[in-house]
């Protein structure tokens, strides 16, 4: 691994490629100068790769973030999937078609007369696709309702979450109980999860489900869960009309736990425990109806909740890797640019042809905006045309996420010269990083790493619940060859 002495000594002097026309599968690597601490510790790319033994391919390109002139790059046109790396060009379409000023507004509505706290007419749950909405919000809009005085409502409870298709997943071949593949809603609550609670008593196990918070713990009784006699598979998932039912085997439960159950009717969801808080504070409300379309244009707020900036929720998209987040956004910008999408692969279309229009990016094919899908398809070289195109101190770059440089054993290195800010992406084998680099010198890169193995990754099926054998050390390996390649253009080409 290139060390921090070789930073200071000196970096090499390079060679850069003709910049994003035709790169060659195999770059020329730099020409060394004779003798020289450099020539005895940097080594060339595909020594690193070798030496990582990930096996599948390793296809990585390397640019002048400022000029976008190609400087390195092994098997840049090679289509690879780019896990959670699509959440950098997501966030980047969310900044231009949205704006980073965009707030996400959850209201509350009467339409009808308020009389002495009686509203005589019917009350609105109206969904803004906040994806950061939680039950402690929830429970401030009842607040809320019960500060302006409302004690009683004669019509109907109404949830409108037409704003956004309803989609039940955001990719089918994940397992059930993953609460990082959750439903698509313009009404979300706890990132569309339920908590899920057991612990063993002397008659057997107690359960429990709730949408709790930092402050109150609503029950939860549409989503339900059983406990049976089998040791596999650990969770089984339908629905009826009404609910949506569990079963857990009852062999891997232990003494007790919790976990977050993902939830497919988020908008119903997020009706009943408004419901439930709305009654501890004495506002009794009907059975919830669903409406498709807009609520009425003359309809009193009674209450709302509106998020903080986009390009908050965006760096802690970015900083977490949430799946719900990059898909809402990802709709809404589709919207906003005049698309009606039903289904994410639609709108992750339109994603590829404003970044075609906006950074001349081709060869790409999207399935969603968050990567978990892993039919998605982008090679390096067209990553790192997003990259230059975004701007090399542009608003993607200050949203990623500091990367840091590590010893052999795992430990950040607090001094380490390069500074990387980077948005991962990981699938079982596979592993990729783009982002940028700053060298010691001052010189912004700006680069994309994806590996992946597919032809392993096709030997399992993704819906099962454990881990593959291999992939954690795959994990690992591929992440220190990220790194050594980090480290050798920074001293090369920086």
């Amino acid at each position: 691994m290139v060390s921090r002495r070789l930073f200071l000594s000196g970096a090499l002097a390079g060679l850069a490629q003709a910049g994003f026309a035709m790169p060659p599968e195999l770059s020329p690597y730099p020409v060394r100068r004779p003798g020289g601490v450099q020539q005895r510790t940097v080594q060339e790319a595909a020594e690193l790769i070798a030496e990582a033994a990930l096996g599948g391919t390793v296809s990585f390109a390397v640019a002048d973030a400022n000029s976008g002139v190609m400087l390195e790059a092994v098997n840049p046109l090679r289509a690879m999937p780019p896990a959670s790396v699509t959440k950098a060009l997501t966030a980047a379409y969310a900044l231009n078609r949205l704006g980073p000023g965009y707030r996400f507004r959850t209201r509350v509505l009467a339409d009808g007369v308020v009389t002495d706290g009686r509203l005589e007419g019917d009350l609105w749950l109206v969904g803004g696709a906040d994806p950061l909405l939680d039950t402690d919000r929830l429970n401030d809009l009842t607040r809320s309702l019960a500060e302006a005085g409302l004690r009683e409502v004669t019509g109907r409870f109404i949830v409108a979450a037409g704003m956004l298709p309803m989609i039940h997943e955001i990719d089918p071949d994940q397992p059930a109980h993953v609460g990082y593949n959750p439903a698509i809603s313009a009404l979300t609550l706890n990132f569309n999860r339920v908590h899920f609670e057991w612990e063993r008593g002397q008659d057997g196990y107690e359960v429990r489900m709730d949408a709790r918070s930092e402050s109150v713990r609503p029950p939860v009784s549409m989503t339900r869960m059983q406990v049976v006699d089998r040791t596999a598979p650990v969770y089984g998932y339908s629905t009826t009309e009404t609910h949506e039912n569990w079963t857990v085997a009852e062999g891997a439960l232990g003494r007790g736990g919790a976990r977050w159950l993902p939830v497919r009717r988020p908008h119903l969801y997020a009706a009943e425990v408004f419901k439930v808080l709305a009654r501890s504070r004495g506002i009794v409300l009907d059975e919830v109806q669903v409406e498709t379309g807009a609520p009425p244009e003359d309809a009193l707020v009674m209450a709302a909740h509106v998020s903080e900036p986009l390009e908050e929720i965006l760096r802690g998209m970015m900083r977490w890797s949430t799946n719900l987040t990059a898909e809402i956004v990802g709709l809404l910008s589709t919207q906003a640019g005049g698309g009606n999408p039903q289904t994410l692969p639609e709108s992750a279309e339109a994603m590829g042809d404003w970044m075609q229009e906006r950074w001349g990016v081709r060869r790409q094919h999207f399935v969603d905006h968050s990567g978990l899908g892993d039919e998605s398809r982008m090679n390096t070289r067209e990553m790192v045309r997003a990259l230059v195109g975004s701007g090399a101190n542009g608003g993607l770059r200050r949203l990623m996420k500091d990367i840091p440089m590590r010893d052999q054993d795992g430990n950040v290195l607090p001094d380490h010269p390069v500074d990387v800010v980077a948005k991962t992406g990981t699938l079982y084998f596979v592993s990729t990083l783009a982002g940028f680099a700053r060298a010691p010198s001052g010189r912004d890169l700006a680069f994309a790493i994806f590996c992946g193995d597919l032809e392993r990754r096709g030997t399992f099926d993704t819906s099962q619940e454990t881990r593959p054998p291999g992939a954690r050390g795959y994990n690992g390996r591929a992440k220190q060859l990220q790194q050594a390649l980090i480290e050798r253009w920074a001293a090369v080409h920086g």
